[in-house]
């Protein structure tokens, strides 16, 4: 089947009735190891270490360990492979992407010599959090069709809120829908205008409808593509006190720049199916802005250090918008027809508040002289306290019910080390960060390892870095009707750059 691309028109519907769940929230709770090349050979270990732009994420206290001030730019190449596997069939797909992975720079500014306080600093940095861009296929013979997912909506819904009157198009009802009836309501409009369902009578008040699709099995294709971003913009204020101890805190910005399409094509051959092809297009585009404070400590004796921070929570404002196409293909005494139900409208919801957990992060490091070191960090987040608000609305009550109950604390354990041979550096690390599921299954343990090199050219420096890290996970196609999922293993690959100077 072809698919008709999809043009955007200025017609807005606010809808009454949004989608937001467990799956929303907590992707914009989760941060990946993202920075510069020395952070990340080291896997982020480096909450008791400072010195580097990205540490200064981990632990504000980082900024006053450096000595000079301070700037540096890095860029990252990621490599996203997917193995999705439904109903005994397997499909590889991925994605590439050459982006902006942090840029920073701190200003030193010493005290007096019979002060106490050495040193304060300032630092302005940018980190990539979280790259969006994926490409996930699978394909598989299944038992349950799209089609419960428009009848299951359906059922309910007076016939006469889905029939189109006298010179009324498909963009008004829909648009309409979207206005008074929400989400569910504009599901099942395309629907039946697709003849996916029948009425079970012709009156206008009937609510009960019925599949034209019979049961049986389906080929069905899915396509999952997603783009865009998540950053933190940090003001960073650190202090050196004596000669042991380090404080900082930063005030982050967060940024959200999200979006989603997705596709089901459907075809089956089952008897009594007068419906045999279904074509089905979701779109979803995110806007976020969020705010977040962190303070952290590090303490020196002799060649141990160790690192304190607590991050507060993530108060976001989130803004979202939607479209949908669908595309049917029909038998009816031995001619076949085919539907189009291109509302062409978008719907823009409303405004609402998302707040993400905060976190608490332990580290320690021991420093072997001047050639080298090892490093770990152990942080714990408990994500059943994503919250939708307000939460008064009963729509974001049951949704944080839902989370309450699905989601758990997860612990994350970063390992790294580095051993210096002159000006040359060699680095490596390990990671692993636990579910954020109670059930394991929906969303698996993130396991990585990472390697790196740098070398120190005085007032210049180059590092480079490779990390890889691997999870496993259920994608559910839909929330209602087909709700089987496939099994998808993600391979993660980095390769990270970075120039730094000494100003």
């Amino acid at each position: 089947m072809k698919r008709i691309s999809f043009l955007l028109i200025a017609v807005c519907a606010m809808a009454v009735s949004q989608a937001q769940n467990s799956t929303d929230g907590l992707r914009y709770a989760t941060d990946n190891i993202n920075g510069t090349a020395r952070f990340n050979a080291l896997s982020g270990a480096f909450g008791a270490l400072g010195g580097d732009m990205s540490a200064i994420s981990i632990n504000p206290a980082g900024s006053a360990v450096f000595l000079d001030n301070s700037g540096n730019v890095s860029f990252a190449i990621t490599d996203v492979d997917n193995t999705a596997r439904y109903f005994n069939n397997s499909q590889t797909s991925g994605e590439n992407e050459l982006s902006l992975n942090q840029a920073g720079i701190v200003f030193v500014f010493d005290s007096p010599n019979d002060s106490n306080w050495k040193k304060f600093t300032i630092g302005l940095t940018y980190n990539n959090t979280e790259n969006f861009d994926n490409d996930i296929f699978a394909s598989g013979r299944g038992n349950t069709s799209i089609a419960s997912f428009f009848t299951e909506q359906a059922q309910g819904i007076p016939l006469d809120l889905l029939q189109l009157r006298f010179d009324e198009g498909i963009s008004d009802l829909y648009n309409f829908l979207g206005e008074t009836e929400g989400v569910a309501a504009q599901n099942a409009f395309l629907g039946y205008q697709g003849f996916i369902f029948d009425p079970l009578t012709n009156d206008p008040r009937n609510t009960e409808y019925i599949s034209n699709v019979s049961n049986g099995n389906f080929n069905q294709e899915y396509t999952y593509l997603t783009q865009g971003y998540s950053g933190k913009y940090t003001i960073n204020f650190g202090t050196q006190y004596g000669e042991n101890w380090f404080f900082g805190i930063n005030l982050n910005s967060h940024a959200i720049d999200y979006d989603q399409s997705t596709f089901l094509f459907e075809t089956n051959s089952n008897p009594g199916s007068s419906v045999n092809q279904i074509g089905f297009e979701n779109n979803l585009s995110v806007l976020g802005a969020g705010f977040s404070a962190q303070i952290g400590a590090i303490a020196k004796f002799e060649d141990f250090r160790f690192g304190l921070t607590i991050d507060t929570p993530t108060w976001y404002e989130i803004s979202e918008e939607t479209s949908q196409y669908l595309e049917t293909q029909r038998t009816v005494d031995n001619q076949v027809f085919t539907e189009i139900v291109d509302p062409r409208v978008i719907n823009v919801f409303e405004n609402y508040n998302l707040r993400t957990p905060g976190k608490l992060t332990a580290s320690s490091a021991y420093i072997f002289g001047k050639k080298g070191l090892i490093s770990i960090d152990y942080s714990f987040k408990d994500y059943s306290n994503i919250e939708f608000r307000p939460t008064s609305d009963t729509f974001f009550a049951n949704q944080n019910n839902v989370i309450e109950n699905q989601l758990t604390g997860a612990s994350t354990l970063r390992i790294g080390g580095e051993y210096r041979i002159n000006q040359l550096s060699l680095r490596g690390g390990f990671m692993y960060e636990q579910s954020p599921y109670v059930n394991e299954l929906t969303v698996g343990d993130t396991n990585g390892f990472s390697l790196g090199l740098g070398y120190n050219f005085g007032n210049y420096s180059f590092d480079v870095s490779y990390a890889r890290a691997e999870q496993e996970r259920q994608q559910q196609l839909y929330n209602i009707g087909l709700t089987d999922a496939a099994t998808i293993n993600a391979v993660t690959s980095n390769v990270v750059l970075t120039f730094g100077v000494n100003l």
